[in-house]
């Protein structure tokens, strides 16, 4: 059974105090949650701070992009080499956010992807479809679309020690989540894309679900069959909305293994 994960994506928000204040809850809240896995991805300024703080708990930390490259003439970038000095285990890849403002592109995220597999990090490859190409049913292109910059490049191997994040723009920071029923319809749509190519691959890949993510929606999106958990962004930034959504995480994952130990095949209900 994959392991549910919560990411969190603080974006740019952090203080020297506030970030100790919130990671000294995040640590307390989980501390007894060893059936799913927790990160979050902080500013770089931060990167320092956070592995002090949490160093020895159950909680992991990465950034939220990195340079394809390992050194060099870049003024202003970070090399994967430089974050996992700071033991860094994740990297935010392809973030709608870097694509939208950034002008960050399909190709330059696959090379950043793979750099951050060669370094020895997990990236976490975000894809997701606008407003506007979800009503014109163009989210299966698009999310295709990005999800073989992968699959051409470096092959469904790739995808053997790297997590997916689906991100509906439309949902982003907004109080419009897709439905349980509607994020399942898109994570089904990848892991069958992935199983075209390897089918073992394809049922191991994490595939996390992020837009609008609540201690209120969280247990229904994480009891879908391939939800694998979630990349939060605003509620990432509060204890009290972040440890709840990572104790969801976790009671999905105790309920699954008693569901599996008890003999039974079918899923677990989404209202369960």
């Amino acid at each position: 059974m994959r392991r549910k994960l919560v990411v969190g994506n603080w974006k740019m928000h952090g203080s020297i105090a506030a970030n100790r204040t919130l990671l000294e809850k995040v640590v307390a809240g989980v501390y007894t949650c060893y059936h799913a896995d927790f990160a979050v991805c902080v500013p770089y300024p931060y990167i320092a701070q956070t592995q002090i703080l949490l160093t020895g708990s159950n909680v992991c930390w990465g950034a939220q992009n990195l340079c394809s490259t390992r050194d060099g003439a870049s003024t202003g970038a970070v090399s994967p080499a430089m974050l996992t000095d700071f033991g860094c285990t994740h990297a935010i890849i392809g973030h709608s956010e870097r694509r939208n403002l950034f002008h960050e592109t399909d190709d330059t995220a696959a090379a950043r992807f793979n750099a951050a597999r060669e370094a020895g990090l997990v990236p976490i490859f975000c894809m997701g479809e606008s407003a506007e190409e979800r009503e014109s049913d163009w989210t299966e292109y698009i999310v295709g679309r990005q999800l073989d910059s992968i699959l051409r490049r470096f092959g469904p191997q790739a995808l053997s020690n790297a997590v997916l994040a689906y991100e509906p723009l439309w949902a982003i920071g907004s109080d419009k989540a897709a439905t349980p029923e509607q994020a399942q319809e898109v994570h089904a749509f990848i892991r069958n894309r992935i199983a075209r190519c390897d089918a073992k691959i394809a049922q191991e890949v994490r595939i996390l679900y992020g837009g609008s993510v609540t201690p209120a929606n969280a247990a229904q999106l994480f009891a879908m069959p391939d939800i694998d958990g979630g990349l939060i962004g605003r509620a990432s930034l509060s204890a009290e909305e972040f440890v709840p959504i990572c104790l969801a995480a976790n009671d999905r994952c105790v309920r699954s293994n008693i569901h599996r130990f008890e003999g039974h095949d079918a899923p677990i209900a989404a209202s369960a």
